[in-house]
């Protein structure tokens, strides 16, 4: 008969490991917490565009004074980028302007005195280097390529034309915007021309385009604030000019259409 101490007991089962919680099983909640409803973050705020209309432009609102000017090598002078050809230009013409206007020179005597100095200078030049037994000077052939011919002649042209056009449906009576602004126009500049010479006319344009540009670029804000007083102040006075006056003065004849 065996011990009952020797006797074995049987070892208790394995307990089961706990599954691992894989990465996509959601985590566990507390009853608390499911009891209580699902909280959703509120959503983010959408942001505020970028740009804003800045309400009345001269440009438009997406011109830049750079692109109104055409942009290139003419925008940077008259922007005063290019310092040294914005100098240049403007030392030019001032110099033009004190030989015609302060004292008295004249269009062609200024081309032929300048012209004589230069073919004197390079005549003496030449003829000196023969007895130095130096080399002549290396004068460059000029030519004036027909590329630039061409394209200068077709751009005159466009521009003539358009401005043809223009003349001709104003005088047909089509647009009367169009013949107000021209009249007006053409009555200040007649003024101008009264106190001035066509000379100094261009001279005061010159200037004009290297200050105007500039300074607008500078304070465009405040310009545009009171150009779109203005504006509207206009357009005020001309609904008023064209419900008692504009309004009773017959238009042009319609454009006939194309018979087919």
């Amino acid at each position: 008969m065996a011990d009952p101490a020797e006797e074995t007991v049987a070892a208790p089962p394995p307990t089961p490991a706990a599954p691992a919680e894989s990465a996509s099983d959601p985590p566990l909640r507390s009853p608390a917490d499911a009891a209580s409803p699902e909280k959703v973050s509120p959503p983010a705020p959408a942001s505020a565009p970028e740009t804003r209309s800045r309400g009345f432009r001269l440009l438009g609102e997406d011109t830049s004074v750079h692109k109104a000017l055409g942009g290139g090598k003419t925008a940077d002078v008259l922007l005063w980028k290019d310092k040294k050809t914005s100098a240049v230009v403007i030392g030019g013409a001032t110099v033009i302007w004190i030989l015609f206007e302060v004292l008295d020179y004249h269009l062609l005597t200024l081309i032929s005195h300048v012209l004589i100095g230069v073919l004197a200078i390079l005549f003496l030049w030449s003829k000196a280097t023969t007895f130095i037994k130096k080399s002549p000077p290396d004068i460059p052939l000029v030519q004036i390529p027909e590329d630039l011919v061409v394209n200068v002649s077709r751009a005159l042209r466009n521009d003539i034309n358009r401005a043809l056009h223009l003349s001709r449906e104003i005088a047909m009576g089509h647009d009367l915007k169009k013949f107000l602004g021209v009249i007006v126009g053409l009555w200040i500049l007649s003024g101008v021309g009264s106190c001035c010479d066509f000379l100094t006319l261009i001279y005061i344009a010159v200037l004009m385009l290297h200050t105007v540009p500039i300074l607008y670029d500078k304070y465009q804000d405040k310009v545009d604030h009171f150009a779109g007083r203005a504006h509207t102040e206009a357009r005020k006075q001309y609904e008023v000019l064209d419900a008692k006056i504009l309004s009773k003065i017959p238009r042009g004849p319609a454009k006939s259409k194309k018979q087919n």
